[in-house]
C-alpha cells in the first residue's frame, strides 16, 4: 500500500488590510504559489486528491449518513443523539439547519477545490514525461467527476467551479446554482478526458487505490444511465452512451464468470488488494490509529464477535426489517450480510458485512476493511438496467442471472413461476432493483437506485407502501415529494437568496 499524505496546500484568506504584521507568511505552512515545483510536489498533490474521499464528510465508509442511511435499508432509531439531526435524514424530516448537511456540502467542495487547484497549477511543473502529466491530470478529473456526481444527484442544481478560486471577487462569480444538466456536462467531460490518458485498464497495473479505465468506464457509464432516466433530453442516446462504457468496463475484468469469485471474498481483507471484482476502493490501513478503518468495530453490535475483536456496548449498525425480508429463501448474501443481535440490550438485526477480526486490528478494531466504491457486480447490474431501457431483454436478464447464480439463487426466469417473488418483483425493474439492493446493500448505493428509478412522485408511493413496523423509528408517513432533494444547506442559500435559490418545499 502506498503511503498517504495530507494535502500540502494552505489556501490563503482574504484580508483588507495594509497592516504589514498581519500579511507575514506563517513560517509553518507552505503557500499554494510557492508549492508546486517539481513532479513529486504533483504526485504528493494527486494522493492528496484521492485522501480528500477517504473522510466520513465525503465519500468514506462512514458517509453512510448522507446515502444509505436515507434508504430503506439502514436508518437510526435514536431520535435523541446528537440533537437528532443525523434521525433527520432517515425521518424524511431533513431542515436546511443540519449541521451535518452543512460539513457534508463543505467536505464534498472542499475536495472539489482540491481539484482544480491542482489542475489550475500543474502547468507551472515540468515534467520529464507528458503521459505521466496527463495520468495525473486524468486522475485529478475522475475524482472531481466522482465528487460532483454524488453532489448532483443529492441537491440538482448546485454551483460549478473547475478552476482554482484565489480571490473573493471569483468565488462571488461562481457562487449559484448550476442547472443539473450543465453539472452532468462537466462531468461527462471530466472523465472523457480522463478517458484518452494513458491509465492502464485495471488498477493492478497501477496501484491499487488509485483510478484506472475501468472505473473511468463504469462511472461514466452509470452517469449516462443516469442522466437517461432522470433527464428530460436525449434518453435514448444517454442509454447507448451507458451501454458502451459499461460494457466497456465489464470487458475489462480479469475473470469470466462471476462465480469464480465467492460473494465473502470481496469483503475478505486478506485479499482486498488481489479480489478480480473490485473496481476502485479507497484504502485503509489495518493497525494504523489514524489510517486503519473502523467499519467493522462500528457496525458490531453488543455480545457479537463476528465483526472484530473489539467489544462493542452499541447496537452495532442498524438493519431495517424490511430489508431482511427482502432477501429470497437461500441467498447466501443474507447469511454472509446481517445477523441479529440476541442480547437483551439489542435484539435487533445488525451489519455483518464488513469484517477484520484478526489479531493485526486488535481488540482496539483498527482493521484494513477498503471501502469499495465500484465492483463488477455492480457495473454488471447497472448495465443490466442499462439494456432494460434499450429493450434487450434476454441480454439484461443473463446478467441478472449470473449475480442470482452466485447468490445461490435460480434463474430470473425459474423465479418468476413463484407466486412470492412475482408478486414482489413483477417487472423486470422491480427484479433488478431488489437484486441491486440484497446484493450492494450498505455500500451506498440504495438511494440514488432510487432516486434513478423513481421520480418524486412514485418515490413517495414507493415509501408509502412499506410497513411502519418494518422500517423502524423513522416515520415513512414524513415523506413528500420535496424529499427527492436535499435541501440547500441554509449558510449557504442565505448568502445569496436569489441565486442560491431553495430547493422545494424546504
Amino acid at each position: 500500500m502506498k503511503k498517504r499524505y495530507l494535502l500540502p496546500f494552505v489556501l490563503l484568506a482574504l484580508a483588507a488590510c495594509d497592516k504589514e504584521f498581519l500579511n507575514q507568511q506563517d513560517p509553518n505552512a507552505v503557500s499554494v504559489d510557492a508549492y508546486f515545483k517539481t513532479e513529486n510536489d504533483v504526485q504528493l498533490a494527486v494522493n492528496g486528491v484521492y485522501q480528500a474521499l477517504r473522510a466520513g464528510n465525503t465519500l468514506g465508509e462512514t458517509s453512510t449518513l448522507y446515502s444509505e442511511e436515507r434508504s430503506d435499508n439502514t436508518g437510526r432509531d435514536d431520535n435523541q443523539s446528537n440533537a437528532g439531526e443525523p434521525f433527520q435524514f432517515n425521518d424524511f424530516s431533513l431542515l436546511a439547519g443540519n449541521t451535518y448537511l452543512r460539513t457534508h456540502w463543505s467536505s464534498m467542495y472542499d475536495g472539489i477545490a482540491r481539484c482544480n487547484t491542482l489542475l489550475s497549477r500543474i502547468d507551472q511543473v515540468v515534467f520529464s514525461s507528458e503521459a505521466l502529466k496527463q495520468r495525473y491530470i486524468a486522475e485529478t478529473k475522475f475524482v472531481r467527476a466522482l465528487l460532483y456526481f454524488h453532489m448532483v444527484r443529492k441537491f440538482g442544481d448546485i454551483p460549478l467551479s473547475i478552476h482554482e478560486i484565489r480571490t473573493k471577487e471569483e468565488a462571488n462569480e461562481i457562487a449559484f446554482r448550476e442547472k443539473e444538466a450543465v453539472v452532468y456536462q462537466q462531468i461527462v467531460a471530466d472523465l472523457s478526458d480522463a478517458l484518452a490518458s494513458d491509465l492502464p485498464n485495471t488498477h493492478w497495473e497501477y496501484a491499487v487505490g488509485r483510478t484506472s479505465k475501468a472505473a473511468i468506464h463504469a462511472l461514466l457509464g452509470q452517469v449516462y444511465l443516469t442522466m437517461g432516466a432522470t433527464l428530460a433530453d436525449n434518453k435514448a442516446d444517454n442509454f447507448l452512451q451507458a451501454e458502451q462504457h459499461l460494457t466497456a468496463a465489464y470487458g475489462m475484468r480479469t475473470f469470466n464468470k462471476l462465480t469464480e469469485i465467492p460473494y465473502a471474498d470481496v469483503f475478505d481483507v486478506t485479499k482486498k488488494n488481489t479480489c478480480q471484482e473490485l473496481i476502485f476502493q479507497i484504502q485503509y490501513l489495518q493497525g494504523d490509529q489514524n489510517y486503519s478503518s473502523s467499519i467493522a468495530r462500528n457496525n458490531q453490535a453488543r455480545g457479537e464477535t463476528i465483526n472484530s475483536q473489539f467489544n462493542s456496548t452499541g447496537i452495532g449498525g442498524n438493519v431495517k426489517l424490511d430489508l431482511v425480508n427482502d432477501y429470497e429463501p437461500n441467498d447466501i448474501r443474507k447469511e454472509f450480510s446481517v445477523r441479529f443481535a440476541a442480547h437483551p440490550q439489542v435484539n435487533d438485526w445488525f451489519i455483518t458485512k464488513f469484517r477484520d477480526n484478526s489479531d493485526a486490528a486488535g481488540t482496539a478494531g483498527w482493521g484494513g476493511n477498503d471501502w469499495i466504491l465500484i465492483r463488477h457486480a455492480d457495473v454488471m447490474l447497472l448495465l443490466a438496467e442499462t439494456k432494460m431501457h434499450l429493450n434487450k431483454t434476454e441480454e439484461a436478464i443473463a446478467l441478472l442471472d449470473e449475480v442470482r447464480e452466485r447468490a445461490g439463487l435460480p434463474a430470473y426466469a425459474i423465479a418468476r413461476e413463484d407466486a412470492t417473488y412475482n408478486a414482489k418483483y413483477p417487472t423486470l425493474k422491480d427484479a433488478i432493483l431488489h437484486e441491486r439492493r440484497v446484493e450492494l446493500a450498505f455500500e451506498n448505493h440504495r438511494w440514488f437506485d432510487l432516486i434513478r428509478n423513481y421520480n418524486a412522485e412514485e418515490l413517495v408511493d414507493y415509501f408509502r407502501t412499506k410497513s411502519q413496523a418494518d422500517y423502524g423509528n423513522a416515520q415513512l408517513s414524513n415523506i413528500s415529494t420535496k424529499d427527492r432533494y436535499y435541501p440547500i444547506p441554509f449558510d449557504e442559500y442565505k448568502l445569496d437568496p436569489e441565486r442560491m435559490y431553495q430547493n422545494r418545499g424546504y
